[in-house]
Order: structure tokens, then sequence, then C-alpha cells
């Protein structure tokens, strides 16, 4: 999560020395959103670390509307900062150890931090909230280095290789590494290709077809195969690698990016229209079975939806938060440390609220109890200050 997004350097690129402060406040919106729906996570039907004893139908389908667009605007505007940190330091190896060390630092730290501390007590409150464990955290501490964590099989272990909410610094991680040779290449060599994609894509219309390979692997490959299989927020890996080489894309070109600002308002009404029917198609069960024309119907339209969605907040964020403040440099620092906090304390609120010793309490923040989605300002906002005041504190 890097600050201040700096304009490169040719023709075809934004301006030298305009930074894009539009994606720095699209970037801290958008940890902010994360918060709020794992504020959510407690009352919608998929399980979860910890949950609240009942579960209300329109917090899933507010789940499944945030996460038709959450995570795949965070991985575009990952690849707008890969842009910006791929050819720093000259060429050669210096380059790439450079790149490779930045990204450690800024991804691989963070989290080996979290994993020998917080998300241990992560952890344990979903295993002690499931049933799956007796005792104190000063207990539970030399289980959690038995086995890797697997949300879907308990029995695997406990150690949470990604960091639990941390595995987005895993992937971009790991995505950065991949991709690094073919985006060096392109500030490069094939900086005349990358200028004529960008005039490809910047005709009108043209940058929805950055949609196509994403509806191409949610229609066509099996999600339980080898492809696909490994999920995340929603959404296959692989495609977040995807998304993470098309947000490269777009900010490479000042004139895709004006392009994709006056398509903000036509892709708002489609993204949201699209979002309703592939709520209607899959409905809140398992949904329609992969091969059938339902499944490729409304995986299709997701695929459409989100990155109608993504063009629609690109674009409005372009036109409207073009700009700087120091709040936004302060937020710029803060939002890593508050991304990485937020969720231990989400849980450990959450907990405390749907298991405590009575379903009301006089005073103090557990007594903005988690039965009911009314409560969920109330736990949010506290939950969220809290997690402000310890980011911060460092």
């Amino acid at each position: 999560m890097q600050s201040q997004i700096v304009a490169g350097q040719t023709d075809d690129t934004p301006r030298k020395g305009v930074c894009l402060h539009y994606l720095d406040w699209l970037r801290v919106l958008a940890i902010l959103f994360v918060f709020v729906y794992h504020s959510s996570r407690f009352f919608n039907m998929e399980d979860w670390h910890v949950k609240n004893p009942t579960w209300y139908p329109w917090v899933e389908v507010w789940n499944r509307f945030a996460t038709t667009w959450m995570l795949p605007l965070i991985f575009v505007i990952s690849g707008a900062s890969l842009f910006y940190a791929v050819g720093k330091g000259g060429g050669g190896t210096h380059a790439v150890g450079k790149f490779v060390k930045d990204k450690a630092l800024r991804l691989l730290v963070p989290l080996a931090m979290c994993d020998f501390t917080h998300a241990s007590l992560q952890v344990y409150l979903e295993r002690l909230s499931h049933g799956q464990f007796s005792g104190s955290y000063f207990q539970f501490l030399p289980h959690y280095f038995q086995g890797v964590y697997d949300e879907s099989n308990p029995a695997s272990g406990n150690f949470a290789v990604t960091g639990m909410h941390l595995w987005y610094l895993f992937w971009l991680f790991l995505f950065s590494i991949i991709l690094y040779p073919l985006l060096r290449w392109l500030k490069g060599g094939g900086r005349g290709a990358l200028s004529r994609l960008g005039d490809l894509l910047a005709l009108p219309g043209a940058v929805y077809a950055l949609a196509l390979p994403t509806l191409l692997l949610l229609t066509l490959a099996n999600p339980s195969g080898p492809v696909m299989a490994q999920e995340e927020g929603g959404w296959s890996v692989v495609i977040y690698l995807w998304l993470l080489l098309a947000g490269f894309v777009v900010v490479s070109h000042d004139r895709l990016q004006a392009s994709i600002q006056r398509l903000r308002w036509p892709s708002l009404p489609v993204a949201l229209v699209l979002a309703g029917l592939v709520i209607f198609l899959v409905g809140l069960g398992e949904g329609p079975a992969f091969g059938t024309p339902r499944f490729a119907l409304a995986f299709g339209l997701r695929a459409l939806s989100s990155w109608c969605f993504i063009v629609a907040i690109l674009g409005f964020g372009r036109k409207h938060l073009n700009f700087s403040t120091p709040f936004l440099k302060y937020a710029n620092e803060a939002v890593l440390p508050f991304y990485i906090l937020h969720q231990t304390v989400l849980l450990c609120v959450g907990y405390l609220s749907c298991n405590g010793p009575s379903p009301t309490c006089s005073s103090g923040p557990s007594s903005c109890r988690l039965r009911s989605p009314s409560s969920w300002p109330c736990t949010s906002s506290w939950c969220g200050a809290s997690t402000l005041c310890v980011s911060c504190s460092g």
C-alpha cells in the first residue's frame, strides 16, 4: 500500500510529476470498506471465525454485493501501484533486487509479524467459538504451531501461514514477483506494445474488453478444478492475477484513464442491475451447478458487473478525488497498520458480544451486542476507533 502514486514519463502515460491522488483516496476508502464488510460477517449465512447465533438474509445479500467489486478493485489499484514501482533503481539485477527487497519489506514483513503475533488470537477465537478447543489463550499457544491453518479443514492445523485476513499481502507479493519480468519488459522494450494496447482500449467502450478474461475463467473453468480451486475474498486468486495486470495497463495510459472517467455514469447503473441479476440467479444457497446454462449466465454477468463497478469507481475517483490533503498523506501511512489490525480487534469484540455471559451489558463496548444487525454501526464504530488508535500509536 504505497503512498502518492506519481505518473510516468512518456506521452502515453500520465504527465511526469503528476500525482494520481484519486488512486490513493480509493485505496484508503477501499480498506475502510473492507472493515465495514468484515463487521457484517458475523451476521451473514456463510461460516466465519466468529458467528452471531442468528444470520440475516439481507446481510447475506449485502455481502454478495460487496464481494462483487471490493477485492477486484483493490487488486486493480495494486496493479496501478506496480506500474510506478517497476523500473525504479535503473536496470539489470540491481533493479530486480531493489524491487524484490521493497516488496518483501512492504508485504512479507507485516505478514510474518502477524503470523507470529495476533493471528494466533484469531485462530484461538475461532477454535473456541466453534467448540474445537477449550482453555485459555496461553494454553492454546503451543497448539498454534501445529500444522497449517485451513478454514475449510480444522483438522489440518492452526498456524496461519497467510496471516488470516492478510492473504492479500501474500498473494500480492507472489503475483508481483511472477509478473515482474513481463511488467519490466512493458516499461522497457515493450513500451510501444503497451502504448498501442492503451490506444486500443481508449477507444469508446473498448475498456470493457478487460472483463473478458475474468468472464471466460468464471464460465469455462471448473470452480473445483486446479485453476480456480484456490479462492479468497469471493474470487479465485487466478482472477486477482489478471486484475493486477489490468490495473497496470489502465494506469499506463492517460487517454485510457480519461475514457474510463467518461464511462463512469453508464457503468454504474449497469453494474448495479447486473449485480442484482446475479444474486437472483445464484440465490442464497449453493447456486447453480457448473456446466449448466444458468451457471454460465450468472457468473458471466458477475464478471461484467465487477468490471463495470471498477470502471465506475475509477471514473468517479478520477473526476472528484484527484486532490491531496494532509489527511490523505496521513491516511496513506495509517491504512496498512489499520488493515493489519482491524480483523483481530473485530473478532475480539465480536466474540465477547456473541459469546459473552449475558445478551446485554450495562456499560462498555460489549453493550453493543451482536444479537441483531442494529448493533452493527455501534460495534463497527467502536472497533474502528480502537483499531485506528492502536495502529496510529505505532
